[in-house]
């Protein structure tokens, strides 16, 4: 599967761990919506990822990807310690450049 560079660097480090690489994939005015709230900002992103990641230990497995200009969405497996694990999410990215300007994440 071909992702743009941004996406496949957000999910090559949600894998590794790595909060760093992971919010260097976004604007600074990126906006992430996951389970009815919105996180602005690198440093809003950053809790909110790190609050997840510690939360559900998630993992996720890429399966597909349709794009539309500056908007991708990519349909995922997710396995971690929530109830219905694993879960099949779509994640909707908007990108400006090389950088995620939105992500909104959802069933």
């Amino acid at each position: 599967m071909n992702l743009p560079s941004p996406i496949q660097t957000y999910f090559d480090a949600d894998r590794r761990s790595d909060g760093v690489a992971l919010i260097h994939a976004f604007s600074p005015d990126a906006v992430v919506r996951d389970e009815g709230r919105s996180h602005a900002g690198h440093q809003a992103i950053d809790a909110w990822w790190h609050d997840v990641k510690t939360r559900y230990r998630h993992v996720i497995e890429p399966l597909e990807v349709a794009r539309n200009g500056d908007f991708a969405k990519v349909r995922a497996r997710v396995a971690g310690q929530f109830p219905g694990s694993p879960a099949m999410l779509t994640f909707a990215f908007r990108l400006e450049g090389d950088q995620i300007t939105g992500l909104e994440i959802g069933a």
